[in-house]
């Protein structure tokens, strides 16, 4: 893997699609599963490896590729949400001249669906559970990369737990 690496960083189309067919799969699924929609997935997916292929020169090897591909996976779905939350705060002010927005609630999943029930998640507990629970990283991890402090990720999880808990019937 280390020379396709390096040949992909010389500029070779070949090698990058080879770490592309090598990573997609995992890539898609992370994103699936903080975005909790396959079409934005599909299109966080590309933008990753767009990115990936711009910014391979800084990869140095220092921790695993899947792990420098996934901070990338994730810091774009982070990026695209808060991108996201600021159109959708500026449509909302032209739109009712300011007025609160009411977290809207989505009915509950099947018993038993557990990725429909993390789909369904608020996007802040989503994020915390899946970075948390299924990707492996520890909360400092998680507050830096989500912007949020520890205190904050802690209490999403506990959240996220608590709502997958009652989804599921459990």
């Amino acid at each position: 893997m280390h020379e396709t690496i390096q040949r992909a960083q010389a500029g070779d189309a070949t090698a990058f699609r080879a770490l592309y067919d090598a990573h997609v799969g995992r890539v898609y699924a992370l994103c699936l599963r903080l975005a909790g929609d396959r079409q934005q997935a599909e299109e966080h997916v590309q933008d990753v490896f767009v990115r990936a292929w711009e910014r391979l020169g800084s990869f140095r090897g220092e921790s695993a590729f899947s792990t420098w591909l996934h901070r990338l996976a994730v810091n774009e779905v982070l990026q695209a949400r808060r991108a996201a939350g600021r159109r959708g705060a500026r449509v909302e002010l032209a739109e009712d001249g300011g007025a609160s927005r009411e977290a809207g609630h989505r009915p509950p999943p099947p018993a038993g669906d557990l990725p429909q029930a993390i789909a369904r998640l608020p996007e802040g507990a989503r994020t915390v559970f899946v970075l948390h629970d299924v990707e492996g990283y520890q909360h400092d991890e998680i507050a830096q990369m989500t912007g949020i402090a520890v205190g904050t990720s802690k209490a999403q999880l506990f959240r996220a737990r608590r709502l997958l808990r009652e989804a599921l019937g459990r």
